[in-house]
Formats: C-alpha cells, structure tokens, sequence
C-alpha cells in the first residue's frame, strides 16, 4: 500500500504540476457541452422551399400559409415559372419546390380532388425525406381541413370518430438537448480520459523515467492502478463538472433517477474506458503513435455508440461492433437515469456487461505491461 502510495503522490504532483493539462481538464468539456448541443442538433427545420403557383385562388393561397407557419419552411422564392424556381433548385438554394397547377381551386370544389407536384434536393438523404414527409403531412392536414369546411352539419347518424391523444413521456416538450447532452457528456469524459490515460506511460517511455520505475520492486499491477486511479478521479470531476454544472445551469436537465447509480456506473465505466487507455499506451513507443491509435479507437467508439443515430437502426454487424463499445452502454444508462429515472434493476445488464469489460481490458493491460528487473 506504502508503494502505491507513493506513486499516486508521484502521478497527481505530475498532473497539477503542468498547468496546461488542467486549463485542458476544466474549460475543454465546458466549452464543448456549451457549444456541441446546440451545434449536433438533429432537428430538420429550416427548410427551403420555392413554390410555384399557378393558380393565385384562396386555396392555393391558404396551402402556402399553412406550410411557411408550420416553423419547418422558408421561402426561398415564390414564382409562376417551374423553370426558375428549379434553377434555384439546382443551385442548392432551395430543398424543395411545390409546384401547384392551374385551376387547383376549381378542380378541388368541382371534381373534390386536384394534384400538387413536389421535387425534392436528394443530395442530403435525411433532409430529403424528412422534408418531403412533413410537407406531405402539412398537405394531408390542408385536405383533410378542407373536407371538414365541406362537410354539411349533420344531426343524426353522425360518422364515428377516433380522437388520438398524445402525451410525450419523460421529454414532454421533446427538447432536442435533453437527448443529446448526456451522450455529449458522455463522450467528452470519454475522450479526455481515453486520451490523457493514453499517453501517460508512452510519457515516460520518451523522457527515460519508465526505465527507473522498472528496476524498482514495484509489482505490475501497482504501477498500473498508479497509473489508473488518478484518471479515474479525472473523470468523475469531469463528469460532475458537466452534470450538476453545465447540464443543469445551462440546459436546465435535472436527473430523474439516483445518483447512486449513475455515479456506481460511472465508476465501473471509467475503469473499463482507463485500461483500455493503457493497452493503448503500453503498445506504444511514441506519444504520436499512442495520438493516432487513441484517435482511431475514440471514432469508432464515437459513430458506433447510438449518439447520433439508433443502435437499432444499424446492420446486424455494426450492432455487434456496437455490442463491444463500452461507450454505447454508458450512453444508454445515462439517458436511462437521467431522463427517464431507471433504478439498478432496470440497467443490471449493462452493469454486468461493464464490469466484464473493466476487468478484461485491466487484466490485459497488466499482461501487457513488460516490466524488466
């Protein structure tokens, strides 16, 4: 215990000692959690649509109002000419172009029916198909509006209708950050512990001091934790940094479940995502070296962990490439925890899962670790 003593006094005056690394540890996750929430949001709005309106009638005229105060549109030009606004459209000023044909008005009270014509911009896939389909929407609300200005008021053998009511639970007003900042949070621990643990024993490799340590009688696995407990404590500053400061302060997200929890999972994480910073660090000779390899893993743990798109949603062999990031785990349960209030029976799996990968990744980094005598 004396030994490991001693070398967490050696690794934390290492730490504090360059004062850079703590300006990084501090303004580096506040900044990003201001920035990235707001930057990484997924929500389609701000659509560009040009339409081309033939007609000039009261419908036509109530369908473009009812598009641009859907929040979703913007105009971006509104002629007669389909030939003008498509030279828009390939410009890539405009996403869409709704074109409505003469006689629109007419044909709808005469023959209760009428076609609109809709060319959209597939160059972004999902701005493309989210755009169509909340313009389809807005159109079947236009038809289905006027079916009911239609309908004469009846007072006996009225048709039956269902009425949907929607609540939204645990994100009732669907605030976007409310998703996002938790897995940014999550990613942010990640990257600065992943990357500090990374280059902490290459560091000693390159300035000579790793060949002193290992002539010394210290075992493998005290120079390992040595190495390990300070980042672990890193990153739960860091973690509570974002939660309690910018999280909530900030984006107003108040966790719904036990701490206890969430800080138990942290722990277990921390130590999985920690040994594998010293696998990586113990194949490397050089802080480059250990850079790129850390680089390489933290995108994949990136893409790969349902941040930004659903795990489920990912073909069966990226679902398994997912299964084994442990970034994916910790993303889940802090959305589980925070937003929606799961207690340790709802996320044992996961705790399971994590604590197989601590212990493996540490186990593998002692192996890996050759200490000369």
């Amino acid at each position: 215990m004396r030994t490991l003593k001693f070398l967490l006094q050696k690794e934390f005056r290492q730490i504090f000692r360059n004062t850079s690394i703590l300006r990084m540890i501090i303004a580096m996750p506040i900044i990003q959690l201001l920035v990235m929430p707001l930057a990484a949001d997924f929500e389609i709005k701000n659509i560009n649509i040009s339409i081309v309106d033939h007609d000039h009638s009261s419908y036509s005229q109530k369908l473009i109002e009812k598009i641009i105060a859907s929040g979703y549109f913007k105009m971006n030009d509104y002629s007669n000419s389909f030939n003008q606004s498509f030279l828009e459209f390939q410009k890539d000023k405009s996403d869409l172009v709704l074109e409505i044909p003469k006689n629109f008005e007419k044909e709808l009270v005469r023959e209760n029916e009428s076609n609109l014509f809709i060319a959209v911009n597939a160059i972004n896939g999902t701005k493309a198909s989210v755009g169509s389909a909340y313009l389809s929407r807005i159109i079947s609300n236009f038809n289905s509006d006027i079916r009911l200005d239609w309908m004469q008021p009846q007072k006996f053998n009225q048709t039956p209708t269902i009425e949907i009511a929607t609540l939204n639970w645990f994100n009732p007003f669907l605030n976007y950050p409310f998703f996002m900042v938790p897995g940014i949070l999550v990613v942010l621990v990640t990257m600065v512990g992943a990357y500090m643990c990374a280059l902490n024993i290459v560091k000693e490799k390159e300035v000579g001091t790793i060949e002193q340590i290992n002539v010394t009688p210290i075992k493998k696995y005290h120079f390992i934790l040595g190495k390990l407990i300070p980042f672990w404590v890193i990153g739960i500053f860091i973690f509570t940094l974002g939660l309690f400061g910018v999280a909530r302060l900030v984006y107003h997200i108040v966790p719904a479940g036990s701490m206890l929890v969430l800080y138990s999972f942290l722990s277990i994480y921390l130590i999985a995502l920690l040994g594998i910073g010293l696998i990586i660090s113990t194949y490397s000779d050089t802080q480059q070296q250990a850079m790129s390899l850390a680089f390489f893993a933290m995108m994949i743990f990136m893409l790969m962990s349902g941040l930004f798109t659903s795990v489920d949603s990912m073909p069966e062999w990226a679902k398994w490439i997912a299964r084994c990031n442990p970034v994916t785990y910790f993303i889940d349960v802090v959305r589980l925890v925070v937003l929606k209030g799961s207690g340790f029976a709802d996320i044992k799996n996961q705790f399971l899962i994590m604590t197989g990968m601590a212990i493996f990744f540490n186990g593998w980094a002692v192996l890996n670790y050759k200490k000369t005598s």
